[in-house]
């Protein structure tokens, strides 16, 4: 009876939480916030954000965790801000620690509680998949293996960006510190010398809950270009903080990914994949805003790659197709990487940028249309009771918030704002 009371109790909160954040967003923004919103609550009420029952999936998280800055920062309600900060610590002692049904118990990192507490995020963090890891030894199930829990390197990047604008939202720097921690764990364990020693480093794709074994072998096509990128952000971040923080400097890593992404094709006609090298295009500009210095022309190597994608993309026919054949979240990422092109835009136009630059943001420009193609679909209730919206909701719903509301994910805040 008692936990009955309680559960009553918590979804009464919620709802006044929601029907709060409606009441006053209705006066404070438009409607597609309000959305944003609305989706992000329901979020939090479905996943055990404030529960004390989390279910937690390490990519969707992290978007999340930028949507409740983001919200903060349009709405000035600090519910949002403190929303994100339990985000991290939840995501932390969940994914950060070995699975409830692993026959092993404490932080993946293999450090002592408080140790762990101090570095929660030294040995990486998990997937958060459903099923269990497969065995050193065990026989490979391509098809399993999407199910099966590990460490994605992609997944950790985008780790590594949630909880850097933690660290410039907040101007908090353990925020930083731990994801220079997680870029350098990453880095220990996701690459490699080839055997025979020649060319650059090389890349595995998934690796197991501790990092000891690869799961597998082949290497992301972007993971380097997010590795290089990531490590630039952090530098960046902990260089302009009052105090220099501890932790790794990250130097070497940099050149190392730099090095892997000189030879790397970087176009893609995955939609997700395309929306990935804008979003990555756009926090190059920003950098270089800031007073980093990527590599030579590689704000230009990322526009050309992801025009070559949208080209063939549209030529596809993949978005004529019924939604239940779609995957909502990999063309929200798309969406999300054009509200990218908007901004770097609106930047260009302010700072008279190289001309080869604004001639190939003129020419995304024209793919705007797609991005509000691709939001209609996805907002739509009729296409939302899809089998695979539903399978995907979590993911679907997080990434339609960031679309609706993309500054929070997108917008670098100058590390000393």
């Amino acid at each position: 009876m008692h936990v009955r009371l309680f559960l009553l109790v918590v979804l009464s909160v919620f709802t006044s939480v929601r029907e709060d954040a409606q009441t006053e967003a209705g006066t404070l923004t438009d409607p597609r916030t309000n959305e944003a919103i609305v989706l992000m609550n329901r979020f939090a009420e479905r996943t055990g954000l404030a529960s004390g029952q989390p279910r937690r999936y390490l990519w969707t998280d992290a978007f999340a965790v930028c949507n409740y800055l983001g919200l903060a920062r349009i709405t000035g309600e600090q519910g949002y801000r403190e929303r994100a900060l339990q985000l991290v610590d939840q995501v932390h002692h969940t994914l950060g620690r070995h699975r409830d049904d692993d026959r092993r118990s404490g932080w993946i990192n293999g450090l002592s509680e408080p140790q762990g507490e101090q570095h929660p995020t030294r040995g990486g963090l998990r997937i958060g998949k459903d099923l269990p890891e497969r065995g050193a030894r065990d026989p490979i199930d391509e098809r399993l293996e999407w199910d099966r829990d590990g460490q994605y390197f992609h997944y950790l990047t985008r780790w590594m960006h949630a909880l850097d604008q933690v660290s410039r939202f907040t101007q908090q720097p353990r925020f930083n510190t731990w994801a220079r921690e997680l870029a350098h764990s990453a880095f220990e364990a996701f690459t490699y010398l080839p055997s025979p020693a020649w060319g650059p480093r090389r890349m595995h794709w998934k690796m197991s809950i501790d990092l000891t074994y690869v799961l597998v072998p082949s290497m992301g096509q972007h993971d380097p270009l997010d590795g290089y990128i990531s490590n630039l952000q952090l530098r960046a971040s902990a260089a302009a903080l009052p105090q220099p923080p501890p932790g790794p400097d990250l130097e070497e890593e940099t050149r190392q990914y730099a090095t892997m992404l000189r030879r790397g094709e970087l176009a893609t006609a995955d939609p997700l994949g395309i929306g990935g090298l804008l979003i990555d295009a756009y926090r190059v500009q920003q950098l270089i805003q800031q007073g980093a210095q990527p590599g030579e022309q590689l704000l230009e190597r990322l526009l050309d790659a992801a025009l070559t994608g949208l080209q063939h993309y549209t030529q596809g026919g993949e978005l004529q197709l019924p939604a239940k054949h779609r995957l909502a979240f990999r063309e929200l990422g798309l969406a999300i990487g054009l509200y990218a092109v908007e901004h770097m835009q609106q930047a260009a136009d302010q700072e008279h940028a190289h001309t080869a630059t604004r001639a190939q943001l003129q020419t995304l420009m024209q793919y705007l249309p797609l991005r509000d193609e691709i939001e209609s679909i996805w907002r739509d209730p009729e296409q939302q009771r899809t089998a695979t919206w539903i399978e995907h909701q979590d993911i679907n719903e997080v990434m339609l918030a960031t679309s609706l509301a993309p500054d929070g994910f997108l917008v670098l805040l100058p590390p000393d704002d």
